[in-house]
């Protein structure tokens, strides 16, 4: 039997009790608002999650009509970061599960936990409008059914990613192939495109994985057009998960204190060690400055453009029927355009009290630390941030941080400190953000950031080990006993970080870190 504070959890569910805190109206049964319930029913609230679908998932319900998932999507991060801390997934899970085991993961999740009563599936929220002291969330089930009631915290946890944008090409409206225009988005498969020819628009992942797919699928041809050449990084570098090796604690503490020249100059020399110019394997040159190009992600994307399999273009100057001509002058002709040009933000839940205080006509939400807002009272907003890289555990993180604030364990933030950090981050809200920079500002503010120094054993994982969800329980508020040895086992998976022993260039990294740092306070 295992308490946390004045909850008592037997075999993973939490008992039944009154919350003295108030409740929760939480938008959307996806990882966000499970891992909000989460921690909000662990810290005294009482939770009611609404979501519009008929089962939980989220974007990992594939098939729902919010979802961009297809039929053979697998996660593009590796067991060691898609999951919660409470959670790890089972012995023998797959390096990358399948999209349906991370939804049956997130359906175990809400029974676990005692997540799922209160979940009201089938449930679209409508709108979200303050009332005195109290939020009014109105909600319309599936049989028409509309209600309205009132809650003392609002999270909304019902992502970005779910109205496609398409941009403006002259005479995209006159294309006449017999597959159409669409978008990644709407992709379930590879079934109709066997035998055609295809045009895939942007260098997104989705947009990449999903050519890659085409091409050993049987389609005839395929076509992969973008406005810049990003740096495409393979899954597995050398037998390990990219996300366990490229996202650390130390590249962050570098990108803090090193100038902006040696932080490029280090992602270049690690991109290009470990995954080459796209150039050489024949697609476009990127950038040399990787912040300008770009980064994308796939195993197979440019061994398939080596082998001509993809082809490579640069941006559409016009369409006409069915003919495409692309800026550097060329034609050619398609059955099918498929663009994987990202999304445009939608919250239609938000009511004229929130849209007024966000100022929704900007494509970005501008947030304190992507989250609260100083005119927007016990409201927050998880997973709303625009990262790249795994979002499982930024958004514990986040939620955590949620109900640590809530429930008194972490100090409020006054409305004059989340102005004037607004202001000073004016350009956040649209910055692609690196879930390893995420993980340590969730994880600051939340109290949980271990100091590496009190954990002499761990310390060279914690520093350039994968950021694990368990490596944020070692110690703060809900700290668990046996985090220690559940992070160093993920540590030394893949024969990552097998000795607590530096390695002499991580000694010698180290050491420029720690000079850089005294010279800064100096």
């Amino acid at each position: 039997m295992l308490r946390r504070g004045s909850e008592v959890v037997s075999d993973g569910r939490p008992v039944s009790r009154v919350s003295e805190l108030g409740t929760v109206a939480i938008v959307g049964a996806g990882p966000g608002g499970l891992v909000a319930a989460r921690y909000l029913l662990l810290h005294g609230f009482e939770v009611v999650v609404f979501e519009q679908s008929n089962r939980v998932g989220g974007q990992w319900n594939q098939g729902a009509a919010h979802s961009g998932v297809w039929p053979a999507m697998l996660t593009n991060t590796s067991r060691l970061t898609t999951y919660f801390s409470d959670q790890p997934w089972p012995q023998g899970a797959p390096t990358f599960p399948h999209n349906a085991q991370v939804r049956e993961y997130l359906e175990q999740f809400a029974y676990r936990f005692g997540i799922a009563p209160r979940i009201k599936l089938g449930h679209r929220v409508d709108a979200i409008e303050r009332d005195g002291d109290v939020w009014m969330v109105a909600s319309v089930d599936a049989d028409g059914t509309a209600s309205t009631r009132a809650f003392s915290h609002v999270v909304v946890a019902s992502g970005r990613y779910h109205l496609p944008e398409i941009p403006n090409v002259p005479g995209l409206d006159t294309f006449s192939g017999s597959l159409g225009v669409g978008h990644t988005f709407s992709y379930r498969g590879p079934d109709a495109y066997r035998g055609q020819r295809v045009l895939v628009m942007g260098c997104s992942i989705s947009s990449v994985e999903i050519a890659s797919e085409l091409a050993m699928s049987g389609a005839a041809r395929v076509v992969s057009s973008y406005r810049r050449q990003r740096y495409v990084l393979q899954r597995i570098i050398a037998g390990m998960p990219l996300d366990a090796i490229a996202f650390t604690r130390f590249r962050v503490l570098a990108g803090e204190t090193f100038p902006i020249e040696v932080v490029k100059a280090g992602l270049k020399e690690f991109i290009v060690r470990t995954s080459g110019e796209p150039q050489f394997w024949g697609a476009r040159r990127a950038d040399d400055d990787p912040f300008v190009a770009g980064i994308t992600q796939s195993q197979y994307y440019l061994p398939l453009v080596c082998e001509g399999r993809i082809t490579t273009k640069p941006w559409v100057r016009s369409v006409d029927g069915r003919t495409v001509t692309f800026e550097d002058g060329t034609s050619e002709d398609f059955d099918g355009i498929l663009f994987g040009t990202g999304f445009t933000l939608d919250l239609p839940s938000l009511g004229r009290t929130i849209r007024d205080a966000l100022g929704t006509d900007a494509d970005a939400l501008r947030l304190y630390h992507h989250t609260f807002h100083p005119n927007l009272p016990n409201f927050a907003f998880a997973g709303s941030f625009h990262q790249g890289g795994p979002y499982f555990p930024p958004l514990e993180l986040q939620v955590r941080w949620i109900s640590y604030v809530w429930s008194g364990l972490r100090p409020q933030p006054t409305s004059d400190e989340m102005r004037i950090a607004m202001a000073s981050h004016a350009t956040d809200a649209n910055t692609l953000m690196r879930m390893s920079e995420m993980c340590l500002l969730f994880s600051r503010l939340a109290g949980v950031e271990p100091d590496v120094e009190q954990w002499p054993e761990l310390k060279r994982a914690l520093l350039f080990g994968p950021l694990t969800p368990s490596s944020f329980r070692l110690s703060g508020p809900d700290a668990l006993p046996d985090a220690p040895l559940r992070f160093a086992a993920e540590a030394a998976e893949f024969g990552m970080i097998t000795s607590p022993e530096l390695t002499e260039s991580e000694q010698e990294m180290l050491r420029a870190l720690l000079a850089a740092r005294a010279s800064a306070e100096r």
